[in-house]
Parts: structure tokens; C-alpha cells; sequence
């Protein structure tokens, strides 16, 4: 993977558990874990792919994220995409290792209304 395709900056992040009095285990912050990585970032192409939740139009936007290989990413972490205005990703599939630790591959949703 050359370094000039990796012309994005990305955080990743994974969710803690917080253990409540009343409640017990509990989501809790969400805590970096690698910060403005460079990284490649393809929306998919559009599709039909939009659905009605409580009156509010739905649209998940697809995309494909690729980094350098790195040890311990899971599905369960979310990824913002900076910019002009950060966007928050779900990872949805992957994440995929590419060649022999070359690098990693993700497909991400983002919700918008």
C-alpha cells in the first residue's frame, strides 16, 4: 500500500464498560485507540439503500476504509473520518487483513437523516 493513497486522517476508537451500582455493566466512554492515522477512504456507490425509522428518513452511507496493518482492530470500534466536518463510521464488515500485513480493510456505515 503506497503512502500517497493514504491522503485521509482517521481516529479509531473502542467503547468501555462502566460497572454501575444499579445497573451493572454498562457502555461507557468511548477511548482512543489510534489517533489521525493516514488512511484511505472510498465511498461506495449510491444505491437504493435508504429506509424510514419513526417518520425520519434514513440514508446509510457505505464506505471502504484502508490503513497500514495494525494488531487488535476489532468490529465493535468506530472510525472518524476527519475533515472539513468529522464523520463518524460503525465498522460493519472486517476488518480484513490485505497481503501478508500490508495493510487492513474495513466497510463502514455512516447513518445521516
Amino acid at each position: 500500500m503506497r503512502g500517497s493513497q493514504l491522503d485521509d486522517r482517521v481516529t479509531i476508537e473502542r467503547q468501555t464498560q462502566v460497572n454501575t451500582p444499579s445497573y451493572g455493566m454498562q457502555p461507557g466512554p468511548w477511548v482512543v485507540v489510534a489517533s489521525r492515522i493516514p488512511a484511505q477512504v472510498l465511498d461506495d456507490l449510491p444505491s437504493k439503500d435508504e429506509s424510514v425509522r419513526d417518520g425520519l428518513a434514513v440514508a446509510k452511507r457505505p464506505a471502504r476504509l484502508r490503513i497500514r496493518y495494525m494488531r487488535g482492530l476489532t468490529s465493535d470500534m468506530r472510525v472518524t473520518l476527519h475533515g472539513e466536518d468529522d464523520r463518524v463510521f460503525q465498522i460493519v464488515g472486517g476488518p480484513a487483513e490485505l497481503g501478508r500485513r500490508a495493510g487492513i480493510e474495513m466497510k463502514l456505515e455512516a447513518y445521516t437523516s
